[in-house]
């Protein structure tokens, strides 16, 4: 448990506390239980202000505090849930043999460690308030520095054995480097470790023009520990200046460097630099004569490379593609000969499980020449490379593990956490993000939601080259992301060893499945299980498994059923990939989820689900074209922001599986997914305040009034029933997708007086008419705009009504005849994609490109499918 998950557990004892109108709370025994909570919770905030908020003592002693404080926490919240579930499992009638479900709570031996942790604590600051206090010289500029156990000799030397075919990334920034721009420019090179920054620098760095052009060249290392002295050295040492360094002040030093760089046009290459403060200290360094002096970064932090310069360039250093891999493995290990033909299909397979990083190949070519040559080999080789990777303490592991010792400790378990996927998996970052704030990762700042605080951790993970972009959103956001092999191999590895998650392949098989959720003390254990067989799991010492996933079998309804009396504690439960024909039996048992994922052929929802208070974020797949009623009673679920359905397929015309017909009260969603809305959830505002993103079909006919729903930011619309509808729009909408609600297009004036609007889908039947006039309407801040299935024969559309639009789509407009030749005379556009129109429509963008081009504009891209 993280400072995160202290907040989510005083947020639980404050509901228990204060929550008078919800039914599933207001039970006899947890009534009688409430002073208890009530003194839990101010304990817990008393504590957490005295070690989190109040002090600013960095002391070991103080770290071990908060540690002990953590524990006696996370035994508070088992021992609250255990009783949680016992009232709520004799509530709904069932008994269960075991004893370890409390009949009555009991904190005292809690309240004990709290105390023994705060009398530790005065003692503390007694004692440091009656010592000494000695002189400290803080300087504010430099980061603190971090200790980092690390063979930098071997490092570097893996380092320079990376080399391969870099020649285009070199001539791009050597070209930059040379340039005719006076003031001295910031050139980075950004990407993970391991993936040849410093190789490419070097190449850069002894090129001959570049030795030409510059006066003076200068190669500094900084590493994690910044210390300015020794960079002054190197400026100074790698320049052959006879001097006696060694006796020199810092201010003499600094001296030095400026007066021989002053009318010098320099080149100085700082590499491997780690925080913004660094380069704040740095830059002061380096004279400007506007003589054309360039400063070469490389970093594994892309916010760094940014700071360094607003505008300066930043080149992303690319994976290695599969031919290329090959040849600097050849390159290694046969030294100029020619390869054996049967080291091809081998050495394909190797090639292919590094993944593109130089670093890998180069650990394995060391692997591979240190060995007679011999097929059989090659073939072994072939089938284990990650454990060789991951096993060579002394190189790759060792400079990949440099990126997560230097994580933030909010970001450790985020990180950690995405190891318990499968190899390549694609994460939808939304799904990610709900995952974490259920899993109690994410710390509440400030008035951001939850949600948000998580996109900027994953953001930051990016930034840090830990986590690799798959797909972007039409807004711009990030969609999908992954992380490379190796660094899920990494991951797995320190999560294994912190007994953060478990992945189970064999669990019948694995005596170390029941070692690990059956330990003297109940920690947050996470499963994820990737197996055909069916597991059986041990009862009922499961009951301490916080998440559980399930992998690649059919699970049938009593398969997983049968277990849920022994995980009651579960917070995240994942059977998505599980079809089975009904909900499972028993799983209101399972008080405390708070993310559930599932899909089935079921018919119908239970109305007990709804007693699952504590969840936040429900999916439901349907495995059949049928539509599930949601009782009305869901408004219980006080704590649901997240109500999302799907088919696990994409079909055309099919029903949405979740209807609400109705509800009891206002509800706190913030997300609602593919679902009907009937006639008894006419007014959003009421039923739905605090609503951000909602994707629903309405049969209303009455009007559809969103204007009303303030926090509301997406909007996706399908209206069925009575035609020619009347819709209004919230002024902080930012995407807007509408379909079948058969619009005059005259009544585009509604959408684009929309000042926020960014995204804009129309469907089939959104508008009606064959002609569309944007002459008198300007979107200020569309983004992407679709035409799909629309009986438009005419558009008319000029530059100025899209000031900032990067993304066309126009897709099966079958009447269309062209589009606007002004269309291209937008400065912002980048593509335009057609798919599935008449072919005049295909030669009227073929003639925008090839207009752009006449005027020099070769960025405009065209995608005709």
């Amino acid at each position: 448990m993280a400072y995160a998950s202290v907040q989510m557990f005083m947020d639980k004892l404050n509901q228990l506390i204060n929550c008078n109108d919800n039914p599933l709370i207001n039970i006899h025994s947890i009534i009688h239980a409430r002073p208890q909570f009530q003194i839990l919770y101010e304990e817990l905030g008393s504590m957490i202000k005295t070690l989190f908020i109040d002090q600013h003592h960095d002391l070991q002693k103080l770290s071990d505090l908060k540690k002990r404080f953590i524990y006696a926490a996370e035994e508070a919240e088992y021992n609250v849930d255990l009783f949680l579930s016992g009232v709520h499992i004799r509530n709904n009638g069932h008994f269960p043999t075991s004893e370890d479900f409390k009949r009555s709570l009991n904190l005292d031996d809690v309240m004990t460690s709290f105390k023994s942790v705060q009398v530790e604590f005065i003692n503390l600051n007694k004692k440091i308030d009656s010592s000494p206090r000695p002189k400290i010289t803080v300087n504010q500029s430099a980061p603190a520095p971090i200790s980092f156990s690390r063979n930098s000799l071997r490092s570097k030397k893996l380092q320079d054995e990376i080399f391969v075919a870099l020649d285009q990334d070199a001539e791009l920034i050597i070209k930059r480097l040379v340039e005719y721009r006076k003031k001295v420019d910031v050139v980075s090179i950004v990407g993970m470790g391991g993936i040849g920054k410093t190789t490419l620098a070097t190449k850069v760095f002894n090129d001959a023009y570049v030795k030409y052009h510059f006066d003076v060249i200068a190669w500094v290392t900084v590493s994690q520990t910044y210390d300015k002295r020794a960079v002054l050295t190197q400026i100074l040492g790698s320049n052959h200046a006879r001097l006696d360094l060694e006796k020199a002040s810092d201010w003499q030093l600094h001296e030095l460097v400026h007066r021989h760089l002053i009318d010098q046009r320099y080149l100085i290459v700082i590499d491997d630099i780690w925080h913004k403060e660094t380069w704040d200290n740095l830059k002061s360094l380096f004279p400007s004569r506007n003589n054309g002096s360039r400063i070469l970064l490389t970093s594994r932090i892309t916010e760094v490379a940014k700071h360094a310069s607003s505008d300066g360039f930043i080149h992303h250093l690319r994976y290695l593609n599969k031919d290329e891999s090959w040849q600097l493995l050849c390159q290694k290990v046969f030294q100029g000969n020619e390869c054996p033909d049967w080291s091809i299909k081998p050495g394909m397979r190797i090639v292919e499980r590094c993944h593109g990083l130089p670093l890998a190949v180069v650990v394995m070519a060391g692997i591979l020449a240190k060995h007679s040559w011999s097929e059989k080999f090659w073939v072994e080789i072939a089938d284990r490379v990650d454990s060789y990777i991951v096993g060579d303490q002394n190189g790759c592991v060792e400079i990949l593990a440099l990126s997560y010792n230097h994580l933030p400790l909010h970001l450790r378990e985020c990180f950690l956490y995405l190891g318990g996927f499968p190899e390549d998996y694609k994460f939808q970052v939304k799904r990610l993000i709900w995952l974490w704030v259920a899993e109690g990762f994410i710390q509440q700042t400030g008035n951001q939601s939850l949600e948000d605080i998580a996109e900027g951790y994953l953001m930051d993970l990016i930034d840090r080259n830990l986590v690799i972009l798959d797909r972007w959103k039409s807004n711009g956001a990030v969609k999908a992301c992954k992380v490379h092999d190796l660094v899920r191999e990494l991951c797995l590895k320190k999560a294994k060893e912190e007994r953060f998650i478990l992945t189970v392949e064999h669990p019948m098989l694995s005596p170390r499945f029941y070692d690990v959720i059956t330990p003297s003390y109940k920690p947050t254990v996470r499963v994820f299980m990737d197996t055909e067989y069916i597991p059986v799991f041990p009862c009922p010492s499961t009951q301490n498994l916080r998440s559980l996933f399930f992998g690649h079998f059919r699970l049938y309804n009593d398969s997983i059923a049968r277990y849920f009396r022994f995980f009651v504690l579960l917070r995240v439960l994942d059977l998505q990939t599980r079809v089975s024909d009904e909900f499972p039996k028993g799983m209101e048992l399972l008080v405390h989820l708070r993310y559930l994922r599932i899909c089935n052929s079921s018919k119908k929802f239970p109305s007990s689900i709804c007693s699952l208070w504590n969840l936040q974020t429900l999916i439901y797949f349907s495995s059949v074209n049928a539509r599930v009623v949601i009782p009305r009673n869901i408004s219980d679920m006080v704590n649901l922001r997240h109500l999302c359905s799907y088919f696990p397929f994409t079909r055309a015309n099919v029903k949405i599986p979740f209807f609400l017909q109705s509800i009891e009260k206002p509800m706190n969603l913030q997300v609602i997914s593919n679902v009907e809305l009937g006639d008894g959830v006419d007014d959003f505002q009421k039923c739905f305040p605090y609503i951000k993103e909602l994707t629903c079909t309405t049969y209303s006919n009455e009007q559809n009034d969103f204007k009303s729903l303030t926090y509301l930011e997406k909007l996706d619309l399908t209206c069925l029933g009575k035609r020619k509808i009347a819709i209004t729009f919230p002024t902080t909408l930012k995407r807007l997708t509408i379909r079948y609600c058969d619009l005059p297009w005259s009544d585009m004036s509604i959408i684009q007086s929309l000042p926020n609007i960014q995204v804009l889908k129309l469907g089939r039947i959104s508008f009606s008419g064959t002609r569309w006039n944007t002459a008198e309407h300007v979107f200020p801040q569309l983004k992407f705009l679709r035409l799909e299935g629309l009986d438009i024969e005419l558009w008319e559309a000029y530059s100025r009504s899209f000031p900032c639009l990067k993304h066309l789509e126009v897709i099966r407009c079958y009447k269309l005849e062209e589009i606007p030749l002004e269309i291209g005379d937008i400065p912002t556009l980048e593509l335009i994609k057609i798919n599935e129109c008449k072919q005049c429509v295909v030669e009227s963008v073929r003639r925008i490109q090839e207009g752009q081009r006449d005027l020099g504009n070769y960025d405009l891209k065209i995608n005709v499918i």
